[in-house]
């Protein structure tokens, strides 16, 4: 059987944009006087807007405050997407098949909604049922609960549904609500482990193979 429902990160999965994210944070980084390297990575990638306007506020001599930099990430981001939203290989084969499966989609995302509905619409916002962003949490991931908000707004069990993730931040996410997941291996290496299937590109994956996923999962 397929998944009940396929649950889709959006930057680095759906949509090339997690470059863009990182030009976001590298712009608004400089203008504070601070070099963003290779090191901050993990304060960056996969992480949502308060994350790391936190990290940035810890890092930086004299930092503005939290809020003001997740003012300024949110505002470079959502210029860079604006213009720029291209799916990544494999992502529109991906959606039409399951849409013609009838699947339930969504998009669970720590972007902000502004992100969110501008790439949703690029996409073709018919195409998911729900979408949450990190307004609609109190804790977004790494933290189960954007997934288990996905879920319960489609009326489904997390572990009948199967989540779509690029970084090991969404995936601590989709794994601690009990989501199966299939992982894109294009940012960073992602290991398989049980309950995960790991590909390296969603060009890859073909509708008929995604109960794969949750065989995994029960086994």
């Amino acid at each position: 059987m397929l998944p009940a429902a396929v649950l889709f990160d959006m930057d680095g999965t759906l949509v090339d944009t997690e470059h863009l994210w990182w030009e976001a944070v590298a712009d608004v980084a400089a203008r504070v006087g601070y070099d963003l390297g290779e090191t901050d990575a993990a304060d960056v990638v996969g992480h949502a807007v308060g994350h790391t306007a936190g990290y940035l506020n810890t890092v930086v001599a004299d930092s503005p405050c939290v809020v003001e930099l997740s003012d300024a990430l949110d505002a470079a981001f959502s210029a860079l997407v604006e213009g720029r939203i291209e799916p990544l290989p494999g992502v529109v084969d991906l959606l039409d098949g399951l849409a013609a499966a009838k699947v339930p989609l969504a998009i669970v995302s720590a972007s902000p909604r502004r992100v969110v509905d501008l790439v949703s619409r690029a996409l073709g916002a018919e195409r998911f049922a729900i979408t949450v962003a990190a307004e609609d949490v109190a804790r977004t991931k790494p933290h189960p609960a954007p997934y288990l908000v996905a879920a319960a707004g489609l009326g489904l069990a997390p572990n009948t549904c199967l989540a779509v993730e690029d970084t090991m931040v969404g995936i601590a996410s989709a794994e601690a609500a009990g989501c199966a997941v299939l992982a894109v291996s294009s940012t960073a290496p992602i290991k398989s482990a049980p309950g995960r299937r790991v590909v390296g590109s969603l060009a890859m994956v073909r509708v008929g193979e995604l109960a794969d996923s949750l065989v995994l999962q029960a086994n």
